[in-house]
C-alpha cells in the first residue's frame, strides 16, 4: 500500500466492516446518554447479555473492587460500580473479541492483550493513587491504548514489519512509535486516536489513546494521558518482572508532574498489575 498520502483517518475509514463496537456497549451507552433512562434500565440492557452479565458479575465479585459483599445481581452491579463505569466495563470486557476479524501474522494477539490488561490495571492502580479521576474509565483507556497497532498490523502489514525490525536492530533502543514515525509519516496512537473519534467514544478515551506516547499534547484530559503514560511503561516492567525504569521506555517528567505522582510508587503498581493480572486475565483473555 502507498503511505505518501496516507492518513491515519483514511487508515481507519472503512474498518467499520472488520471491527465493529460491541452490542452491549452500544445498548449501554445510549442509556448512559439518555437523561431519562435508570440504572433499572441500564442492568435490564445488560442483562439481555448472558456472557457479558457473567463476566461483569466475577468482575464484579474480584479483587479489583473488593466489595464487603457478594455482587450477586446486575442491579446490584450497576448500582455499586456506576452506570457510567459499567459503560467503560462494557466496552472493555467485549473489545478483545471485537478484533477477532482482525488476524495478523506479526505478533502473537494473547501478548499484545497481556501487555494492554497489564497496562489497564497498572492506569487502575495509578488512578486510585491519584485520586480525582475515573478509575474504570482509565482502565479501559488502559485496555485500548494500542489499538492502532492492531489496524495498521493488519492493513500495513510490510511496514509494520518494516518498524518491528528498526526497532529489534536499532543500537539507540528506538521506540515502536518512533520506528512508525519514520517508515509510515504516523505512529499507532494516531491510528487508534483517529479510530476512536470515529467511533465517538468519551474525550478522556481518544485523548489517551492518541498521546499516550506524548501527554504534554493533550489538550482537555493531560492528567488522565498522563498516567496511561504512565501505565504503558510500568506495563512493560510487569511482562519482564523489573523494577529498573531504564528497562521500559522513559516517562516524560511533564507526565510526572501532572499527575503528583512520583518514581516510589513504581513497584507498588507493578506488583499490583502482576497480582491482578493472574486473578482476571480467563475473564479478558479467555475467549
Amino acid at each position: 500500500m502507498d503511505t505518501s498520502t496516507l492518513t491515519p483517518e483514511n487508515l481507519v475509514k472503512d474498518i467499520s466492516g472488520l471491527v465493529t463496537l460491541p452490542d452491549v456497549y452500544l445498548r449501554i451507552n445510549r442509556l448512559v446518554e439518555d437523561p431519562d433512562s435508570s440504572s433499572a434500565d441500564i442492568a435490564k440492557a445488560v442483562s439481555q447479555d448472558a456472557s457479558f452479565t457473567v463476566k461483569l458479575l466475577k468482575l464484579a465479585n474480584s479483587a479489583l473492587y473488593s466489595f464487603p459483599s457478594t455482587v450477586d445481581t446486575v442491579t446490584k452491579a450497576v448500582t455499586i460500580i456506576g452506570t457510567s463505569q459499567v459503560r467503560s466495563l462494557s466496552l472493555s470486557l467485549s473489545v478483545a473479541s471485537s478484533f477477532e476479524g482482525l488476524p495478523n501474522d506479526l505478533v502473537s494477539m494473547r501478548n499484545f492483550w497481556k501487555h494492554s490488561l497489564l497496562c489497564a490495571l497498572a492506569a487502575r492502580h495509578l488512578c486510585r493513587e491519584a485520586r480525582r479521576c475515573d478509575a474504570d474509565a482509565l482502565f479501559t483507556a488502559g485496555l485500548l491504548h494500542d489499538i492502532g497497532e492492531l489496524i495498521i498490523f493488519n492493513r500495513l502489514p510490510a511496514q509494520a514489519k518494516e518498524a518491528l525490525l528498526m526497532v529489534i536492530h536499532s543500537q539507540e533502543e528506538m521506540t515502536v512509535s518512533e520506528a512508525e514515525n519514520q517508515i509510515i509519516g504516523f505512529d499507532h496512537s494516531a491510528v487508534g486516536g483517529a479510530l476512536a473519534k470515529q467511533w465517538n467514544l468519551p474525550t478522556v478515551l481518544q485523548e489517551c489513546i492518541a498521546w499516550h506516547h506524548a501527554p504534554a499534547k493533550a489538550e482537555k484530559h493531560p492528567r488522565e494521558v498522563s498516567l496511561i503514560h504512565i501505565a504503558n511503561t510500568l506495563a512493560q516492567l510487569a511482562e519482564v518482572d523489573s523494577l529498573d525504569l531504564d528497562d521500559a521506555p522513559p516517562i516524560t517528567p511533564d507526565a510526572w508532574k501532572a499527575t503528583g505522582l512520583e518514581p516510589d510508587i513504581v513497584e507498588t503498581v507493578v506488583r499490583a498489575a502482576q497480582e491482578g493480572f493472574t486473578e482476571i486475565e480467563q475473564l479478558f483473555l479467555g475467549q
